[in-house]
């Protein structure tokens, strides 16, 4: 139910600066209201008040409003015309498609001196024989009836066979609120058969009570089963049923009655609310998948930004680079780099990617470029390729005693390769890398035979003992 509220009137009240006490004109209709109250107290000042196409039953709490004009109630549950004595002012009155059936009160507008158009098409009681004149006879100060306007001789028509006009309206009066009683039974026993069907209509969306009869453990996965494949007909069936529903609720022919309306207006409400909780669910969308149940990490790219991932063999890292908007603030961006993965939360949207080697988070950076606004991530890898150095290698020394101490070899580097060594005494084959016993140095040339000069002896030499070298210079 829809009630008048101050937030409600202060809305529509815009062309007043939203100032209810002295507003002079207020627009109210297709807000389904279903009951006046509060307006003759806000708005005292009030001219011309529109309620069309409401549910209001009845009229009431308008008698402090002095000044209004003209009071529109088109297209409302309305029976019976009341409660306007006190709208000394009230020039029109619109009650166009109601249920005003009881014509005769009519007679209440008699005290509303200024009133000079009345609409009443569409309600019950124009269908009454007799009923413009009726209305002419009872409204003398009434000048347009239906739009139509009331001529001088249908006016003295109308007064001169009054009595036998109000005799036949007041017959068909009391046969239409008969009518009307019994359609009020029915609509309250229609809506008690409701209430009972959609109790029943509970324990199962078909209508039917389920009992479950396998009660043991050897049963309860048959039970599933079966009550799987139930919810599924069930499921069919209620749409079908749904479609059948509507179908019957527009088709089936009914009486036009205050209870109808509100039962369409309900009919209609209730699928429009359905429709927007239909459009809720597919906006909701369902949480993406970022880690699977079995711990495998999924790639997403929620922002749809461009990316590139390389690896830096010299440096031993892993360089992803994000193509980040440009103008976009670095408070909306959020970085997580894990062992395996990257994760990016770019304005609250999620981009992740599975990395090809185990990385080091702890030693990770974040850049972005002032320039381009790029975002680039630096993770070093945990466990790169080995780089080969040469190492200054070392003159093997020789051992001169068949022995080495344990220091000195404790004084070995492992890195150096180690190699068995034999005394050299021991050799029983020819040692052709002591052949030569001096190297030849850079600048000396080749080799010059040298010829061994033999010791001096003692004594005088002979001449046979003598040689001649041609190289010696002569002794003077």
């Amino acid at each position: 139910m829809v009630y008048i509220t101050e937030e409600m009137v202060r809305g529509r009240a815009e062309h007043n600066e939203c100032e209810i006490f002295s507003l002079e004109e207020v627009s109210l209709h297709q807000q389904d209201i279903e009951k006046i109250e509060h307006i003759d107290r806000w708005c005292r000042d009030l001219k011309i008040l529109y309620l069309q196409n409401n549910l209001i039953p009845k009229i009431e709490n308008l008698g402090r409003l002095k000044k209004l004009e003209y009071l529109n109630l088109a297209l409302n549950n309305i029976e019976v015309i009341e409660n306007l004595e006190g709208c000394e002012s009230l020039q029109k009155l619109d009650l166009t498609v109601n249920f005003v059936g009881c014509l005769s009160s009519v007679e209440s507008l008699q005290h509303n001196i200024h009133l000079t158009e009345l609409f009443l098409v569409g309600n019950p009681s124009t269908e009454f024989e007799g009923y413009r004149q009726f209305v002419v006879a009872s409204l003398p100060r009434l000048k347009f009836l239906d739009g139509i306007e009331i001529s001088r001789s249908e006016r003295i028509q109308a007064s001169q066979g009054s009595e036998e006009v109000r005799r036949k309206v007041m017959e068909q009066e009391r046969e239409y609120l008969k009518r009307r009683a019994r359609e009020k039974e029915e609509a309250q026993r229609k809506a008690a058969g409701e209430e009972r069907g959609n109790k029943e209509r509970r324990p199962g969306s078909d209508g039917h009570w389920y009992t479950d009869i396998n009660n043991t453990d050897s049963g309860k996965a048959e039970n599933k089963e079966n009550q799987e494949a139930e919810e599924n007909i069930n499921l069919m069936n209620s749409d079908l049923s749904e479609e059948q529903r509507e179908r019957e609720f527009w088709h089936t022919p009914c009486s036009f009655t205050p209870e109808s309306r509100v039962e369409a207006h309900r009919h209609l409400e209730e699928k429009r609310k359905a429709k927007e909780k239909g459009k809720e669910k597919k906006k909701l969308k369902a949480p993406r998948t970022l880690i699977t149940a079995d711990g495998r990490v999924l790639n997403t790219n929620e922002p749809k930004l461009d990316f590139s991932l390389t690896e830096d063999e010299d440096n031993n890292t892993i360089i992803l680079d994000l193509a980040v908007y440009r103008h976009m603030d670095t408070s909306l961006i959020d970085v997580d780099v894990q062992p395996t993965y990257a994760r990016i939360s770019v304005k609250g949207k999620i981009f992740q990617i599975v990395l090809p080697a185990e990385v080091k988070p702890d030693s990770s950076t974040a850049q972005r470029s002032q320039t381009t606004g790029h975002l680039v991530l630096t993770m070093p890898r945990v466990e790169g390729e080995i780089k080969v150095t040469k190492a200054a290698t070392r003159p093997l020394q020789r051992c001169q005693t068949g022995n080495r101490s344990s220091s000195e070899d404790n004084k070995r580097n492992s890195s150096v390769p180690q190699r068995l060594e034999v005394d050299p005494s021991k050799h029983k084959a020819v040692d052709f890398a002591n052949i030569v016993t001096k190297q030849a140095s850079a600048k000396q040339g080749p080799l010059e035979m040298t010829r061994t000069v033999p010791p001096p002896t003692s004594g005088p030499r002979s001449s046979e003992e003598f040689v001649d070298d041609p190289d010696v210079p002569p002794l003077i």
